[in-house]
């Protein structure tokens, strides 16, 4: 590590430090700023570590999130502007730069890979829908936050699996096409799950919800698709801002709505981080076990692994917004997403280092006994 990120790394320390003495002598509320720059100063020291490199955004979240809480009021409102209102445009300006990234090959693999796309939304639109409604259950939350918890669960998963099932050394491909076709079924399948499970906590407007999602998902990436097949390879400029904006446009929604639903947070934080983590966990471990039982190859199992168990938390963000309730059923997705990456990074960076060719061998006994068969 360079001495500017080893710099860095203590500068957090130190703001570690004074948190910890302000806290222990009753003065906890302002710590704050030392809050902020603690994540921050960690998050630019990360960069400069190659095994935590991938968690530097995932840290910034945090220090953006701090912010939110503290000081929530310039989050929600500027003069007469509501920071809400940000949540829709920056969403669809996301969706076109997801379709910039995406071609008509994606949708292919659909025939070149029927078991896995098949297995994979099989297991996408019903593993997570079903905990979502179990655990928001469980832990009997209000019902507005339990309606968020099935929300980010009946959603598809985004473009952040594809990100670490390259990492994994998983199915990229088979990643690629499950991500771009559960996002095209999301108007019509998450309507239809938040119908079935949520409809039993709220009330769910099954048209309304679905010309949302096609306002917001489906029409972005159109033109998205539209804009790569016309001017592929003319627009590098667009190529390299589009991660960058998707990034601060991701991390401003999850501020927007911290803030607007920080009273929430500050009574079941604590829950709702604990079932995001286990809706979490359990979509991953189930993902790949299911697909286990089908006897995939191992690379299709951890793809199918990701791709169930990371949803698109900022469409999830959206369609709170236009139900009206950002601030409680978008406060779900807004937990879900730093965990998410988290999470994701871990698994993708403990499966880099494990060879899938290694679990598709047969043991030597199985194939001494199928020679002599």
């Amino acid at each position: 590590m360079k001495k500017m990120y080893k710099g860095l790394f203590i500068a957090s320390l130190v703001c570690l430090l004074i948190i910890i003495i302000l806290s222990g002598t009753g003065n906890g509320i302002q710590t704050g700023p030392f809050l902020v720059f603690f994540f921050l100063f960690l998050a630019l020291a990360a960069r400069g570590h190659k095994t935590f490199k991938g968690f530097s955004f995932t840290i910034l979240i945090f220090a953006a999130v701090t912010v939110s809480m503290f000081y929530p009021a310039y989050l929600r409102q500027i003069g007469s502007f509501q920071m809400k209102w940000l949540i829709v445009p920056l969403l669809q300006i996301i969706m076109f730069g997801m379709g910039t990234a995406m071609s008509l090959k994606d949708f292919v693999g659909v025939v070149k890979m029927p078991k896995g796309v098949l297995v994979g939304l099989i297991c996408q639109f019903t593993i997570m829908p079903i905990l979502g409604f179990a655990i928001a259950t469980l832990f009997s939350f209000p019902p507005e936050i339990a309606a968020g918890v099935v929300l980010i669960g009946s959603s598809p998963s985004g473009l952040a699996s594809n990100v670490m099932s390259y990492l994994a050394k998983a199915n990229l491909a088979l990643s690629v096409t499950l991500t771009a076709v559960s996002t095209l079924l999301a108007p019509f399948m998450t309507p239809l799950l938040m119908e079935l499970f949520a409809g039993q906590f709220v009330p769910i407007d099954f048209w309304g919800m679905m010309l949302s999602i096609i306002k917001i998902v489906i029409l972005p990436i159109i033109l998205g698709l539209a804009f790569n097949y016309f001017f592929h390879g003319k627009a590098k400029w667009l190529d390299k801002a589009m991660p960058v904006v998707s990034m601060v446009g991701i991390a401003l929604i999850i501020m927007v709505i911290t803030a607007a639903g920080r009273d929430s947070l500050l009574s079941i934080g604590l829950f709702l981080i604990l079932a995001a983590i286990i809706h979490n966990a359990a979509g991953y471990f189930l993902g790949y076990w299911g697909c286990r039982m089908f006897k995939m190859d191992e690379r299709d199992c951890r793809t199918i692994a990701l791709e169930v168990g990371m949803q698109n938390g900022g469409l999830a963000s959206g369609i709170a917004l236009e139900m009206g309730k950002v601030a409680t059923v978008g406060l779900a997705p807004a937990v879900f997403g730093p965990w998410m990456n988290i999470s994701g990074s871990s698994l993708a960076t403990y499966w880099r280092d494990k060879d899938p060719s290694e679990k598709n061998k047969k043991p030597l006994e199985e194939i001494e006994l199928d020679a002599e068969d």
